[in-house]
């Protein structure tokens, strides 16, 4: 098996630039347990954050639960200068930018860097770390909805 290009680990320190959470279009797909700690911090249940904050999103054949966004392409929770559930963010959003689309090999992590001011900055974060982020988004698996226009209903129900 090849080692992966980041065995020596890779820097990165978030800048708080917020170019991961405005300005462009993107989605912030939930796993269960992201809508729970959301519904947690907001003291709302998980049915009432999926109808206020979310949006179901059709790719490839599939359905996905996401964040919506604001008109302006920011984030629902960006306001005031930052993520107003910052303790209870996605997963996709702690994780970022050590996601696996992103560490496929060196000249993606690149492409990534050029967006991204805060990767070849700050500390060292080894193989090991990096790799644990990427199981846990194995171990968390998204949020999946049967057709395009069911609620979330029979998922929401083990959520609240």
């Amino acid at each position: 098996m090849e080692k992966p290009f980041f065995r020596g680990g890779l820097k990165f320190e978030c800048t708080r630039c917020s170019k991961c959470c405005r300005f462009t279009p993107g989605y912030v797909f939930l796993s269960s347990r992201d809508l729970k700690n959301i519904s947690r911090i907001l003291g709302m249940s998980a049915e009432s954050v999926q109808e206020r904050y979310c949006r179901v999103v059709g790719i490839n054949g599939f359905y996905r639960l996401s964040l919506k966004e604001k008109s302006n392409l920011d984030c629902i929770f960006w306001g005031d200068g930052g993520c107003s559930i910052y303790d209870g963010r996605p997963l996709q959003c702690q994780s970022y930018p050590f996601w696996s689309s992103n560490l496929a090999d060196r000249e993606t992590w690149e492409a990534v860097a050029s967006s991204c001011p805060g990767i070849g900055r700050g500390p060292n974060h080894s193989a090991d770390r990096i790799s644990r982020w990427i199981r846990r988004r194995q171990n968390e698996p998204l949020i999946v909805i049967n057709g395009s226009n069911k609620r979330c209903r029979e998922i929401l129900q083990g959520s609240s």
